[in-house]
């Protein structure tokens, strides 16, 4: 039992690691702490008096014990690894173990546990972490709910912040989530609205294409909670329409993402506007160098939850079938896939094209002949892309042409097909793609049309297929299993030549691709 004359510990890191702590602490109690009450519990020894804490004045009710041996299985079962520069932390395994542990996360997941039998992997790992004040790193594949992983216990580190006098803390938001894409954030701040409305929380969603004048009015009348691009957000920033002092709790979602889309300088900037005091949790479906050197730059110690691997893989569920086609086939040849796939003309099937203007043509062609489709791509307004990807989601139009910004993050229920009309710019775009089908623990088919101008992704292609178990056409080895590449120049890549490139600049320039 701890010592109640001992001094309190500072809210530093370093105590929460501490598994040998014997003072109360003015955080929530770790989860190792719960843990060894648990197994006081379990030896039938005299149980512990319950502790409150300064989060919130409730008692911590603790649950039955959960075994060492528990624990290991439920962690192989769902391929989960923890890395932590510490004491172990323990998985809520079921709600009731989240509810014990922390009162008030029942309120917020009143409306959330009707839904669902348990938390998903990335949220019975991530949930205790957070809430015992860590930063966190969540490597995990899109559609593993990562937005209410994030979400629940940023609320509680919030509604724990001390109340600022004259109403300053409903004027300033506490919660601040990045997103790389405003159908990423707008879905986020719908979530967050069904989670916790009953909680009275508010939230707005900053992002462009939307109404400025109503994101600025939403944020002077006083919100906690902040989903935004980089870019929207940073022009309300620096025209003094929102003040990011008093944020207690950052997130980073799709982080691969936003740095491929070129937002590092961006997200480096909006950091230098927050606290430093701040938690900080990042989640990400890959591991690469980028990703690892943005960890390092802006979280503290953080501990590392990984759903299956580090690596970029293809879901086991779905179905991959390839077929090497003429350029010129491939409306054809849609028609004919849609022909033997579609013929309920109910069931949702998504289809990508890499550019704006072709995914215009492509949903054309297929209104012309008698398909109900709509499409979302870069060339639409904000209104225009809202109504067709609500119109696909609630299934009043089951075919959607997309161009990537449909590919990631973006909760698409029962999506039963995924054509490829034309194959991405890189393999981890493909596997994201494909990843819009198979979820939620269902299986799915995506069907990719590959021409002799994707030749050099090839050998990647075949390696993703025989990972997954997959067939590979014989057509698409004859391309080759692997591509020789040229030595890469740190600025110009494999199209420098040392023999004729003798003046080389300082500064690489950025290009913007038509993908979106």
């Amino acid at each position: 039992m701890p010592d109640k004359k001992n001094k309190r510990h500072k809210k530093e890191k370093s105590s929460r690691h501490s598994s040998k702590a014997s003072t109360a602490q003015d955080e929530a109690p770790s989860p190792n702490s719960i843990n060894k009450k648990r197994t006081l519990l379990d030896t039938n020894e005299p149980s512990p008096k319950k502790q409150k804490t300064s989060h919130t004045q409730n008692e911590i009710v603790v649950n039955p014990v959960v075994t060492d041996e528990a624990v290991a299985q439920f962690r192989r079962d769902n391929l989960i690894t923890v890395n932590v520069d510490g004491p172990d932390i323990l998985p809520f395994i079921n709600f009731t173990d989240a509810i014990s542990a922390y009162p008030e996360v029942k309120t917020l997941l009143d409306g959330y546990c009707s839904n669902f039998v348990k938390p998903t992997p990335i949220q019975a790992q991530c949930w205790p972490i957070v809430l015992s004040g860590h930063d966190v790193i969540g490597i995990a594949e899109t559609g593993s709910g990562k937005t209410l992983a994030f979400l629940i216990p940023g609320i509680v580190k919030m509604n724990s912040q001390p109340k600022k006098s004259g109403g300053r803390r409903n004027r300033k938001p506490s919660i601040l989530v990045l997103a790389p894409t405003r159908e990423l954030a707008l879905q986020s701040d719908e979530v967050c609205s069904q989670a916790v409305g009953i909680d009275n929380i508010k939230s707005v969603c900053i992002a462009g294409g939307f109404d400025r004048y109503s994101q600025c009015k939403s944020v002077a009348g006083g919100v906690q909670v902040v989903f935004a691009t980089p870019g929207r957000l940073i022009s309300l920033i620096e025209s003094g329409e929102i003040d990011l002092s008093e944020i207690c709790y950052l997130v980073l979602d799709e982080a691969d993402r936003m740095l491929d889309m070129g937002f590092e300088p961006d997200i480096k900037k909006i950091m230098g506007y927050l606290p430093e005091n701040r938690q900080t949790v990042m989640f990400s479906a890959t591991w690469p160098t980028e990703i690892r050197e943005l960890a390092s730059r802006y979280l503290t110690n953080p501990v590392k939850v990984t759903i299956g691997t580090d690596d970029l893989t293809a879901c086991s569920r779905v179905t991959q079938i390839v077929e090497v086609v003429e350029p010129r086939r491939k409306d054809q040849k849609l028609d004919q896939l849609l022909r033997n796939y579609h013929k309920s003309r109910n069931n949702r099937i998504l289809v990508f094209c890499l550019y704006k203007k072709e995914a215009a043509r492509v949903e054309q062609t297929l209104l012309r002949n008698g398909w109900n489709a709509t499409a979302i791509h870069g060339d639409m307004s904000q209104p225009q892309r809202t109504k067709a990807f609500n119109a696909f989601r609630d299934g009043s139009v089951p075919l959607l042409v997309a161009t990537d910004v449909a590919s990631r993050g973006l909760d698409i229920p029962n999506v039963e097909y995924v054509i490829n009309y034309t194959f991405p710019l890189t393999i981890e775009d493909y596997i994201h793609r494909i990843g819009r089908t198979g979820r939620a623990a269902k299986t799915g088919i995506a069907h990719t049309f590959f021409t002799v101008e994707d030749k050099g992704k090839a050998g990647d292609l075949c390696r993703v297929l025989k990972e997954a178990n997959q067939d590979v056409p014989e057509e698409l080895e004859k391309f080759g299993p692997s591509i020789k590449r040229k030595k890469a120049h740190d600025l110009y890549g494999s199209s420098y030549n040392a023999s004729t490139s003798s003046d080389v600049p300082q500064k690489a320039q950025r290009v913007t691709y038509d993908s979106d």
